[in-house]
């Protein structure tokens, strides 16, 4: 592919399917054009200019792919005929259009910096520099020695891509050289952390950057938005007060009321308000759970829009409920191809709100590959936080750390919703948001929501299963809470129940969304879990039977219990002895003041608890951090908030990965034994979601106890990949313990199996 062979080609941008570098220019410019739209409140003036050199980043990209090696690739052409590639970046070569074009000479750097780093780290692309092209260094091995930076830009085909660049106006201006190596240590030295001005104004460039290139090589044509006809849901009911004074706020609001009193709606309110008058955001709405993500999605997600998804979430399970959703669906079969650019979707800007977790965005803080992008969404946005359950003082820094650096460098809008918080953490919060408006539902909405009488039972729970058992004969359905995993198994073996369900963190995806289907669809009498029961389904009990916790805890299990405020008051159990494994997971000091403030509410109130009275509840059990959990919340947030102003620079990449973030919050992810031939299964017939959707989660702690006695093994699996005759492999943690769908994992029940199809 010489001079003469070049006249018969295009150039080309990808080769599956075959995309021309024009097409895919415009495809890029497309997107752009709309994150104009979608993104109106950048947060410095010059928007006009901003958008202008992001024009330009577009166009340049990836012009450096006219190179006949690279093209040669593309067009799956012998090196013979097409010339060799070296494995060079064509982000560099893209350089050389930028250098002699007609350009202003100011514009130039910034576009360098955003061009030859829309794939690559600084570091990466300084590597593959002077592995090239400097001769002074001595690790290139190829027969030929090391590259001319100018000799290889005198390969590229040039007047193509002069003619394709002069649609935009852009013409060759002169023949300038390009020392590479002097260019990108100039641009690369540059300091864009914190303190420099022009910091947020490159993150957000390099963010769009990828962005613009990432959704167009998906094929996405279209970046949805919410309209005020979408928001008509929320007004088929009478608004209660604080939904309108809500409603009618604009900036930061810190919202208080009774769980149950429409809090998600009052956030909707606020939001169409902020929409109207400030403009287009994106919008996350981050609630701490799983399983709470996945009920509320389906909630909003058919109240915004019946045919579009307006509505998209993020949580680390997520491609297995979109396996078990879409596959449940009767109305309409789906392909394994749209269940993928589903969960593409979710993971992009196509849709303007998505439900979260705090994980989801505290990653990009971490500074993970491609932060960037993760941070440009948020410019101008609107973050929601339903509910922060973060007693964890480690989380709760991080989260602090976020709104901080959301507020101040990107000008987000928050709405903070809580029933209840210390208000030692409320303070902490307020600081963190800046200025604000602080909305409380009134006192006689707090008195129609109680429902609640507690009873405090002595000893352990587990020692008392006939009153229990006594409930359940007589026809109430009842709700058991323990704190482990070991102890619910051990319950609900011993309690009987002609409709009974088992629902803890150590079942797989695959079952644990079949459990949920059940408590949908049929009524279960009986239902025996962990702390999953806190955030699960809409779920609405006649009792509830619980281990000691903390009362943060210990009011969202009372919340699984006359949901719907039907039955009158219902008898809240709670038992005043802990078993010794429980220190493991809660706080003694915190269990103990918890069961003090019970008490005198047995002694001085027959019990009955009074939903505005919780708050004062909550501080008395919450005064301030205890001594561990204040240095936890210092320590982390000192380093966090250091780490963003030396270390989250554009283009500079955190080496630990995504799998490693999520580890130190869900744990590590194993296959139990039994599992294994359904694995290689799923694997041989390339589902991928449903072979992970058999993996379970264990502590860390856990883990490492399992590998010194031998209970976990690495093995790797084999499987056809779809390219014939090619074999690709996975490694698995298999732990050697009983598991299965009624019970989960049983951590403490060896199982061995001897399988020959895996020697």
């Amino acid at each position: 592919m010489k001079a003469q062979a070049a006249k018969e080609f295009q150039v080309l941008a990808k080769s599956k399917p075959e995309i021309s570098l024009e097409q895919h220019i415009e495809d890029c410019l497309v997107i752009l054009r709309q994150l104009m739209v979608c993104f109106p409140n950048l947060p410095f003036h010059e928007h006009t200019m901003f958008w202008n050199i992001l024009f330009y980043c577009v166009v340049f990209h990836d012009t450096g792919k006219a190179h006949p090696g690279f093209q040669g690739i593309l067009y799956k052409l012998s090196e013979s005929k097409a010339g060799k590639w070296n494995n060079q970046r064509h982000e560099l070569l893209s350089l050389y259009f930028i250098q002699q074009s007609n350009l202003p000479h100011i514009n130039k750097e910034q576009i360098y910096y955003v061009v030859a780093g829309h794939h690559k780290s600084t570091d990466d692309i300084y590597r593959n520099i002077v592995r090239t092209y400097d001769k002074s260094y001595g690790g290139f091995t190829d027969s030929e020695g090391h590259l001319s930076f100018e000799d290889e830009c005198k390969k590229l085909w040039k007047n193509k891509v002069w003619k394709i660049l002069s649609k935009y106006e852009i013409y060759q201006k002169n023949e300038e050289t390009l020392d590479i190596l002097s260019t990108i240590r100039k641009i690369y030295d540059s300091s864009y952390q914190p303190s420099n001005p022009k910091y947020i104004w490159t993150m957000l460039m390099v963010g769009f950057m990828k962005q613009c290139d990432h959704l167009a090589s998906s094929g996405v044509q279209r970046l949805y938005k919410l309209s005020d006809a979408d928001f008509s849901f929320l007004f088929k009911h009478p608004l209660y007060t604080h939904q309108q004074r809500s409603y009618n706020c604009l900036g930061n609001v810190i919202l208080s009321s009774p769980t149950g009193s429409g809090k998600t709606e009052t956030s909707i309110l606020w939001l169409k308000h902020q929409l109207e008058i400030k403009g287009e955001g994106r919008i996350f709405y981050v609630l701490p759970y799983t399983a709470s993500i996945n009920a509320m999605y389906e909630r909003l997600d058919s109240a915004f829009s019946q045919q579009e998804h307006y509505v998209g979430m993020l949580h680390g399970k997520l491609s297995q409920y979109i396996e078990r959703k879409m596959s449940s669906n009767e109305d309409k079969s789906c392909t394994e191809e749209e269940k993928q650019q589903l969960i593409e979707d979710f993971k992009t800007l196509v849709t303007p709100m998505k439900i979260v977790t705090p994980f989801q965005l505290l990653k990009h803080i971490f500074g993970l590959k491609g932060f960037e992008k993760g941070i440009s969404e948020w410019s101008g946005g609107y973050f929601i936080f339903d509910e922060i359950h973060a007693y964890d003082s480690t989380i709760f820094a991080q989260i602090i750390v976020l709104i901080e650096f959301c507020s101040h460098y990107l000008e987000v809008n928050f709405f903070i919703m809580t029933a209840t918080l210390p208000s030692f953490m409320l303070e902490i919060l307020r600081k963190a948001i800046g200025e604000h408006t602080r909305i409380v539902a009134d006192e006689n909405l707090y008195n129609t929501f109680d429902r609640h009488c507690i009873s405090i039972e002595s000893g352990r729970l587990e020692d008392s299963l006939d009153i229990i058992q006594k409930d359940l004969n007589e026809g109430k359905k009842v709700l058991v809470v323990c704190n482990t995993v070991e102890q619910a198994q051990h319950v609900y073996c011993n309690l009987i129940s002609e409709s009974k369900l088992l629902l803890h963190g150590s079942f797989n995806a695959e079952d644990r969304n079949n459990k949920e289907i059940i408590l949908q669809k049929e009524e279960i009498r009986l239902l025996v879990g962990t702390q999953a029961i806190e955030v699960s389904l809409d779920i609405d009990y006649d009792t509830i039977y619980t281990e000691p916790a903390p009362l943060d805890a210990l009011i969202q299990r009372f919340g699984r219990v006359n949901r719907k405020r039907k039955k009158g008051i219902c008898i809240c159990h709670v038992f005043d002895t802990s078993n010794d494994k429980d220190k493991y997971i809660y706080n003694r000091v915190i269990v103990t003041r918890t069961l003090a403030v019970l008490s005198d509410i047995v002694k001085n109130q027959s019990g009955y608890i009074h939903e505005k009275d919780l708050q004062k509840l909550i501080n008395i059990v919450y005064p301030i951090w205890e001594e561990k959990q204040k240095n936890d919340f210092e320590c982390t947030y000192q380093m966090l908030s250091t780490g963003i102003l030396t270390q989250l620079s554009p283009l500079t990449y955190n080496e630990k990965t995504e799998e490693s973030f999520y580890q130190q919050f869900d744990g590590v992810k194993v296959l139990p034994i039994s599992k294994k031939q359904c694995y290689q299964d799923y694997l041989n017939a390339h589902q991928f979601i449903k072979a992970d959707g058999l993996l379970v989660s264990i502590r860390e702690s856990r883990l490492y106890a399992l590998l010194k006695e031998g209970g976990i093994e690495n093995e790797k699996f084999f499987y056809e990949t779809d390219k014939k005759e090619q074999i690709d492999s996975k490694t698995i943690k298999v732990i050697m313990r009983k598991y299965n769908e009624e019970l989960g994992l049983l951590i403490n029940e060896e199982e061995k199996i001897i399988d020959s199809a895996f020697l």
